[in-house]
C-alpha cells in the first residue's frame, strides 16, 4: 500500500491515526526481540511504520531485511533513505529490493554524517534530500515519498525562513507528506504548518512525538537536534529525577507525551508519529491513555 494514499484518505475524512518509527538493531541476534516489539505494537493499528538506518547507510541491508519482515506481519512499512554514501546504482538496488518485498514507501533524508568520514567524502550526486525526492519520483513513480520537516530549523540551517523554504522545495519536487522532527510545544507545530501553507506547501504534515525516557538521553537528543525544550518541562523532569530517579522521569515523560498528543490532535494534526525507541510498553501506555482514535 502507498502510505500517501492512506494518509490523504484519513486526512480528508478527519480520522486521526498513529504511525510509528523503529530503528533496527545492528546485531541480528536481537532481531527476534525487535520483531516481538513490532508484533506488540500492532495493537495500536498504526497507519504505517518507518524503519531507520544508520549514518551513511551503515545498516541499509538490515533496514531492507527488516522492512520486508515487518511487511510480512501485515503492517505498512516505510524505509528511510539517505543521501550520505549513496549513488544512483546503490539506490536503485535498494529501491528494487523494497519493491520486490511489496514495499513502495520511503522517507527521503539528507542523513547524518558518519563520525569517521570526512564531509568532502560523504556526498556524491545526492547532496540534499530534494535530490533524492527528484530521483525517486522520476525513476520509481509508483513509490510514496515522505520527507522530514523541522519546527526548529535543522542545526545546519542559517534561518527559519531558509529551512522552511527547503522543505517546501522537497514537497514541490514530489514529496507526498512530511514528518516533523521532535519538538515539545504543540504551538510550534501549529505555527509551522501555517508557515508551510503560506509557502504553498499543501501536503499533510505529521507531528513527531518523542516520549522522554531519561534526562541523559534527552540531553543527548537536544544536543544533536538543536531542538528547544520549554523550561517548565525541563524543570518538571529534573524535579521528578530528584524525587524519584529514573523511573519518575520516565513517568513524567509519558504523561507529557500524552498531553502533547492530545493537544496536537485538538489542533487538527492529521495523526501523530511516535518515535518508539523500540519501547512497546511506553507507546501502548500512551495509546491507552489517549483512547481510540
Amino acid at each position: 500500500m502507498r502510505i500517501s494514499d492512506a494518509v490523504n484518505e484519513r486526512t480528508q475524512r478527519k480520522q486521526p491515526f498513529y504511525s510509528l518509527e523503529f530503528f533496527p538493531p545492528k546485531d541480528r541476534a536481537l532481531w527476534p526481540s525487535f520483531l516481538d516489539t513490532v508484533e506488540q505494537l500492532k495493537a495500536m493499528t498504526p497507519l504505517f511504520v518507518s524503519v531507520t538506518y544508520g549514518a551513511g547507510g551503515s545498516t541499509r541491508d538490515n533496514t531492507l531485511d527488516l522492512t520486508a519482515a515487518i511487511a510480512q506481519k501485515g503492517l505498512t512499512p516505510m524505509a528511510h533513505l539517505t543521501c550520505v554514501g549513496a549513488d544512483a546504482a546503490s539506490l536503485r538496488d535498494f529501491l528494487n529490493g523494497l519493491r520486490a518485498a511489496g514495499v513502495h514507501n520511503v522517507l527521503a533524508l539528507r542523513g547524518d554524517l558518519p563520525k569517521d568520514r570526512p564531509v568532502s567524502d560523504a556526498f556524491g550526486e545526492f547532496v540534499h534530500a530534494v535530490d533524492l525526492v527528484r530521483f525517486v519520483r522520476r525513476e520509481f513513480p509508483d513509490f510514496s515519498i515522505g520527507v522530514s520537516a523541522y519546527p526548529h530549523p535543522h542545526p545546519e540551517s542559517p534561518s527559519f525562513a531558509s529551512d522552511r523554504q527547503a522543505t517546501a522545495e522537497k514537497i514541490a519536487a514530489g514529496a507526498d507528506f512530511a514528518v516533523t522532527q521532535l519538538f515539545f510545544d504543540h504551538r510550534e507545530y501549529v505555527a509551522y504548518v501555517e508557515a508551510m501553507r503560506a509557502l504553498g506547501a499543501t501536503a499533510p504534515i505529521l507531528p513527531g512525538v518523542l516520549p522522554v525516557q531519561s534526562l541523559e538521553s534527552l540531553k543527548r537528543i537536544l544536543f544533536l537536534s538543536g531542538c528547544n525544550i520549554p523550561a517548565k518541562l525541563f524543570l518538571t523532569l529534573e524535579e521528578a529525577h530528584a524525587k524519584g530517579g529514573a523511573e519518575a522521569v520516565r513517568e513524567a515523560g509519558i504523561a507529557f507525551a500524552v498531553e502533547q498528543t492530545r493537544r496536537l490532535l485538538e489542533c487538527g494534526a492529521p495523526g501523530v508519529h511516535l518515535y518508539t525507541l523500540n519501547k512497546a510498553d511506553v507507546c501502548l501506555r500512551i495509546a491507552s491513555e489517549i483512547g481510540p482514535l
